[in-house]
């Protein structure tokens, strides 16, 4: 890899420095401690940990390349369910930001590989240390493991089709340890194989107690490997993995209305802090731009037939009428309370309805289908109180399952393209959207992926722009 990609990534003394004592009460990160000396103890390799978590919320260039967040909600808005307003994210809302030079591209490439680099360093560090003992090592590698494999599964996710399109196509480059040449194009076998490899390691050793649900614990890794293997449709290792992942968080609808914003909900099983001295202001999605009661963006709305979904005692139904008028044809009229923005609003990653509803699905899929109803009543009747059991079997069941999907995650991590692109369908714009049939996805559309960034095209001596053909 040649130097001008190199210089994007961070040293393990700016991470130590930038992660600052009040992101994670304990450990401290300290800007004094040499990296020669981080290794040396548990407390000091915890502190470059909390280092990296921090760079999820990263802030880049832009408001739209700013954590993980900014990906997760460029995926919300290419869907049909929110409805965007003339700013941030426009050209992801439009389905047109996928060229090699454009924004989102570079930053979607860049933006994991970066946390990747300095979870190597940690890695390296770590199984290199004289006086960490091996308990110690494990711990500290599972969490590591888990939230490469994270990452990767992003890479996955936004640089080529879903793994059942075809797992011979090219990939993403793996790099298993600090980056100082580059490497070439993986494949998806490849990559999915090293997730998953990274996952077994992490279910194993990641401790079942953390600090705070910021950090990576066993729950989070088995959260991971569920999601994973619902992307690769292995759905007995899905519903396996999904309700461990779920097990001690309780399902609990009166949290619904309080805006997440903290991350000490029950149902949240891993989550973004925010502080107000290391905020990321504006920048934080969903909530500056969903909240339209508070100082955010608050130009972000809903589809009048996604809305229509909802019954009235349906604690998931956060929908105001702006107008009070009977022609909902504006773009603008539906509003949503979902998520409530200030300057300390903790965000979410993966909350136990989730795995919940991986379970269910995977469950109809085995055939194993008064399982996954159960699953999902349960669901349901907690939400609404007037819920009924609708009966459905066989792909109805699988299609209600899909629904309430969208119905439970909107505006939380891209579920509507994150479902239409591993099950290989398209998105149809409908309804009261901005842009509607210029930005729909057909089934296995390119524009559910990206062009390899130019950048690494130019950087990465073992990549040449062949690598865009045909995509």
């Amino acid at each position: 890899m040649k130097k001008s990609l190199l210089t994007f990534y961070f040293c393990v003394s700016l991470i130590l420095i930038s992660c600052g004592k009040d992101y994670l009460e304990e450990p401290r990160p300290s800007g004094t401690v040499n990296s020669a000396l981080v290794f040396q103890s548990k407390e000091g390799a915890e502190s470059l940990m909390s280092g990296i978590l921090r760079l999820s919320r990263l802030t880049y260039d832009n408001t739209d390349t700013s954590g993980l967040y900014a990906m997760f909600f460029a995926r919300v808005v290419k869907g049909n369910d929110l409805v965007l307003g003339n700013s941030w994210y426009v050209f992801d809302y439009e389905n047109d930001n996928r060229e090699p030079s454009y924004r989102r591209t570079i930053f979607s490439w860049e933006f994991p590989y970066t946390i990747i680099n300095q979870i190597n360093i940690f890695v390296d560090g770590v199984s290199n240390s004289n006086t960490l003992s091996e308990t110690e090592k494990q711990a500290l590698l599972g969490q590591a493991y888990a939230l490469r494999a994270f990452y990767y599964f992003q890479l996955a996710m936004e640089f080529q089709h879903t793994y059942s399109f075809d797992p011979s196509l090219p990939a993403p480059p793996i790099y298993q340890e600090p980056a100082n040449e580059g490497k070439p194009m993986s494949n998806l076998t490849a990559l999915y194989s090293f997730i998953l490899e990274d996952l077994g390691y992490a279910i194993q050793y990641t401790p079942s107690n953390r600090i705070n649900k910021s950090y990576v614990d066993r729950s989070v890794a088995y959260a991971i490997l569920a999601k994973v293997h619902q992307v690769m449709g292995n759905w007995e290792e899905a519903a396996t993995a999904a309700n461990i992942a779920r097990g001690e968080y309780a399902l609990n609808a009166n949290e619904y209305n309080q805006g997440f914003d903290d991350m000490s909900a029950e149902e949240w099983i891993w989550a973004m802090p925010q502080q107000i001295d290391q905020s990321t202001y504006f920048n934080i999605a969903p909530h500056s731009f969903t909240d339209n009661q508070s100082e955010g963006y608050g130009l972000a709305f809903w589809n009048r037939e996604f809305v229509a979904l909802f019954s009235e005692t349906d604690v998931r139904n956060t929908f105001i009428n702006r107008f009070n008028e009977e022609d909902e044809d504006q773009y603008n009229t539906w509003t949503s309370s979902k998520f409530k923005f200030d300057f300390t609003s903790d965000i979410p990653i993966i909350r136990s309805v989730e795995m919940l509803l991986i379970a269910a699905e995977a469950k109809a899929r085995l055939g194993d289908e008064i399982e996954a109803a159960n699953l999902l009543f349960e669901l349901q009747s907690n939400r609404d109180p007037n819920a009924v059991a609708s009966g459905n079997s066989g792909e109805a069941l699988i299609e209600e399952i899909l629904v309430e999907r969208r119905k439970e995650l909107y505006g939380e991590m891209g579920v509507e393209w994150f479902d239409a692109k591993r099950l290989r369908r398209g998105i149809t714009r409908t309804g009261n959207h901005r842009v509607k049939s210029a930005a729909n996805l057909l089934p296995d559309d390119k524009k559910f992926y990206l062009k390899i960034p130019q950048k690494e095209i130019d950087a990465n001596d073992f990549i040449d722009n062949s690598v865009n053909t045909n995509r």
